[in-house]
């Protein structure tokens, strides 16, 4: 028997609605999911999938289905015996996607040593990562390079190498935000509900290289500034929405974030070094230094709204 309502649902008066992959549900909707679950039993995992988001207006913040999402969602409603999934259906049978190791690349060369001012070495650009042939070469790059290595970016994301007439500098790159981060939610403001709505629209800094072989004085907080000032536009080209608010985390075991606060960038205090929480999984961290740039005047009052959409850069 399937039970009428999930577990912690009982006392509606209390919790009118369960927080699941990134929503909220009303008992209303878990039950229009479960009936039509069982109504449609021949549907394809991805058909169930994209017909659910469409009915539920699940939708990414650059408009499309949140299919990933809702396949989450239905193997913790199974779980949790709320819902029957088919055969094909049930959690664990999905097969992982294999881990595509980083393509590396000889090098036969030494790089060349480049130093200098700015003026000197510039003008110095940042051009964004699009073809195969880039992608790899920036994965090399960060793999090789930077302390944390290449690892699979979350959610929207975007790659950009740092350019200049002297050769190549560096790379960065964006990604999705930490999901929750209690200095970050505070200052922000917003409520659990409006977090796991908007949280879209705030990016972060996911990586930044300047290789070792450049020496050149003032160049990272150059860099920042030239991201602040275009991420608006690039990410809406690529994905149909500008964020308002970008984030980074600092180890200050390595690094100060001196670039960061040249370059305007708040800080708000350290993370408290417990990592991503999960049932059944934790593991801790080092405390990181958390530095903000709001991108456009009125990000709060965006990011604590109920009706953020497509949002067009501050000019």
């Amino acid at each position: 028997m399937v039970p009428q309502r999930l577990h912690g649902m009982t006392g509606l008066d209390e919790k009118p609605t369960l927080d699941l992959c990134g929503r909220s549900f009303t008992p209303d909707e878990l039950d229009d999911i479960r009936t039509m679950v069982e109504g449609f039993p021949g549907l394809g995992r991805e058909e169930l999938a994209q017909t659910l988001c469409e009915n539920l207006r699940w939708f990414t913040a650059a408009g499309g289905h949140k299919v990933d999402a809702c396949l989450k969602l239905l193997e913790k409603l199974a779980v949790r015996g709320f819902l029957q999934l088919p055969e094909k259906f049930r959690p664990g049978t999905r097969k992982k996607r294999a881990s595509r190791p980083v393509a590396t690349s000889q090098e036969t060369t030494v790089p060349q040593q480049i130093s200098g001012t700015l003026a000197e070495v510039g003008p110095v650009s940042l051009e964004i990562v699009l073809t195969p042939e880039a992608r790899r070469e920036w994965r090399d790059a960060v793999d090789r390079h930077h302390y944390l290595g290449y690892k699979r970016p979350f959610g929207c994301s975007a790659a950009y190498f740092i350019e200049s007439p002297r050769g190549r500098l560096g790379c960065l790159s964006l990604a999705g935000a930490a999901k929750w981060m209690q200095v970050r939610d505070r200052w922000i403001g917003w409520t659990n509900k409006q977090r796991l709505r908007n949280l879209p629209w705030v990016v972060n800094n996911q990586r930044f290289l300047v290789f070792p072989w450049v020496q050149v004085k003032n160049l990272a907080s150059h860099v920042l500034g030239q991201l602040v000032r275009r991420i608006g536009r690039d990410w809406s080209a690529r994905f149909g929405y500008s964020p308002v608010l970008l984030e980074t985390f600092v180890d200050p075991v390595r690094y100060q974030g001196a670039c960061y606060r040249a370059a305007g960038w708040l800080e708000l205090g350290r993370t408290t070094g417990q990592g991503l929480r999960r049932p059944g999984c934790t593991y801790s961290t080092t405390p990181k230094i958390i530095f903000m740039q709001p991108l456009v005047t009125d990000f709060r009052e965006l990011l604590c709204s109920e009706t953020l959409q497509g949002r067009v850069w501050d000019e």
